[in-house]
């Protein structure tokens, strides 16, 4: 330390010295504090108003949220609801291209059953145009006999046989045949197309179509049995002229009491099929011959047994093909298979189709098959 110079003074160190004056620092004093104080409040509120800003944004922010999330609620939903319809169309599209892969296989084996039909009924056709077609065995029912035609007595036996031919159908597996009462409801469910049909615990949707049936025949058969003519058989081969032959029939049917004849109007001979017609001039005559099937005959002193019978005219009228759509009975298909044997299926669709709510009516036949392929027979009323 350096003692040598002179002290410096407090003014020339920067300081000085005051004397105190305590009224005069007391009112600076408050004065400065209230400035603080007005600053602070005037910190504070800008302060609160922050605040109150941050709570409205974020009020409005937390509402953003809420609606955010709700919409994120509602595309989510919107995306399950749209994968369901798609799982579903889906799964629709393929039972509905199942089905149409059916009922295609269906049409070409109905198709090829068609084709089947109009061969043999072409073939059926022979050059002169008639056409062949087996009738099955009847029995026949006799209703009346008629003594007097046109206000004369008539000695023929005259006979109408009413034929008409069942039109067979078949039905395949998972079909069903139904025959309404009332045409009307028939037709009303073919219009109608599809229809969903409750079995138990599924739903089956089936859909009803009209259907075309084979060919059937129907015809008159007239059968007129001779009064006055019989029909003669190997009649013998004899060297004599015909005029010759005829007149020895001619004789030997005039005698009576060989077991019937009479007068004998005419006599056709012919050589080649050793057959004779013999026709009487007395109406009836030939009735003699109903019961007697072997008939003496002598020439040349011999005796032949000749068969007779009485001569009968047999031919057809009001013959009629015909191919139609039965009107009060429908074809259902596409009935899902079950684990409920056939009868209850076939009650099922029986009491849906029956009730008037679901478009039905009063059934007169039901048919279903589950299994395989079934024949069914229509008769005239279609």
């Amino acid at each position: 330390m350096d003692f040598t110079n002179p002290p410096l003074s407090l003014v020339d160190n920067g300081f000085k010295m005051t004397s105190p004056d305590p009224l005069g620092s007391s009112e600076n004093e408050m004065e400065r504090l209230e400035e603080e104080l007005k600053k602070w409040k005037e910190r504070v509120e800008k302060a609160e108003k922050v605040r109150d800003y941050l709570l409205q944004c974020k009020s409005s922010a937390d509402e953003e949220c809420v609606k955010a999330e709700k919409e994120l609620i509602k595309l989510k939903d919107f995306q399950e609801k749209q994968q369901k319809d798609i799982i579903m169309s889906r799964d629709t599209r393929q039972r509905e291209l199942h089905l149409l892969k059916q009922e295609n296989a269906e049409l070409k084996r109905e198709i090829e059953k068609l084709r089947h039909d109009f061969a043999e009924c072409s073939s059926a056709l022979t050059q002169d145009g008639q056409i062949k077609k087996k009738v099955a065995e009847t029995k026949m029912k006799f209703t009346h006999l008629e003594d007097v035609r046109d206000g004369y007595p008539d000695t023929d036996t005259h006979c109408v046989f009413g034929a008409t031919t069942k039109i067979p159908f078949g039905l395949n597996q998972n079909h069903a045949l139904l025959t309404f009462e009332d045409e009307e409801v028939a037709q009303r469910l073919i219009e109608m197309g599809k229809h969903s049909v409750k079995l138990d615990s599924k739903t089956a949707d089936v859909r009803v179509t009209p259907f075309t049936l084979e060919m059937g025949i129907k015809f008159e058969l007239h059968v007129t049995i001779s009064g006055t003519k019989i029909n003669v058989l190997e009649v013998p081969e004899l060297s004599i002229p015909e005029d010759w032959m005829r007149d020895k029939l001619e004789l030997n049917f005039y005698k009576s009491k060989q077991g019937g004849g009479g007068e004998v109007a005419d006599v056709s001979y012919d050589r080649y099929s050793r057959t004779a017609i013999i026709t009487f001039l007395r109406p009836g005559a030939a009735n003699a011959f109903v019961s007697c099937t072997k008939y003496p005959f002598s020439v040349n002193g011999r005796c032949y047994r000749l068969p007779v019978f009485l001569n009968t005219n047999v031919h057809l009228e009001k013959f009629q093909l015909y191919c139609g759509v039965s009107k009060k009975t429908i074809l259902l298909k596409g009935i899902q298979e079950t684990e409920d044997d056939e009868e209850s299926v076939q009650d099922m669709i029986e009491i849906h189709f029956q009730k008037p709510s679901n478009y039905g009516g009063e059934i007169e036949n039901i048919k279903y098959v589950s299994k395989g392929i079934t024949w069914v027979c229509f008769e005239e009323d279609i």
